[in-house]
């Protein structure tokens, strides 16, 4: 439908708690048109995801695909997967290292510790109730674009402050070394 701009770090609407999509206007011409806003936005900022919020929209959805992205060379792939109203929960107290970005805070990377193990439960596109669970590096996309829906964004959840670094940085002396990490994790735990 369109792409729309992304809003960024400092915007009141990213830093509010988004509120809940009335299921059953789920297939509503307004509710699949931001659908398609978020796809389209993302697709063209070659994100890896995207919130409803990072996009002017105050409701709790996302999107999130990873196919053969070439800001995430070494994240595994995930199909298209629309999000709405999600519950996650934590299946263990098991944690790594993420390396995070987002396109609404451009030009810089951190690390944030997200959970191994998670449960998600939330309705799709077509307004179906859908449930799985998450391990390994896939969990950390389910995790960051949740937390836009609550108002964080990546900075706030940096423990290390000197792991904060610019894109060029981080492809120039870090990216190597964390594709061995992602590999590593994506072996043990199949995504």
């Amino acid at each position: 439908m369109a792409i729309r701009e992304i809003l960024q770090i400092g915007h009141p609407l990213l830093a509010s708690r988004a509120s809940e999509i009335d299921i059953n206007s789920i297939q509503s011409k307004e509710v699949q048109a931001w659908i398609e806003d978020m796809i389209d936005t993302m697709r063209d900022a070659n994100g890896a995801g995207i919130s409803a919020n990072q996009i002017g929209i105050p409701h709790r959805m996302f999107v999130m695909e990873i196919a053969d992205n070439p800001r995430y060379p070494y994240k595994p792939k995930m199909p298209l997967t629309v999000v709405i109203n999600p519950e996650i929960s934590f299946l263990s107290d098991k944690t790594f290292t993420s390396n995070e970005g987002c396109l609404s805070v451009p030009n810089m990377r951190g690390n944030v510790e997200r959970h191994l193990e998670i449960s998600v439960a939330y309705y799709d596109e077509k307004g179906l109730h859908q449930t799985q669970q998450v391990s390994g590096y896939s969990a950390c996309t389910w995790q960051h674009e949740y937390d836009h829906l609550d108002g964080i964004l990546f900075p706030h959840r940096v423990a290390e402050r000197e792991s904060f670094c610019s894109w060029d940085s981080f492809k120039n002396y870090q990216e190597a070394n964390y594709a061995k990490h992602v590999e590593a994790l994506v072996s043990k735990w199949g995504s």
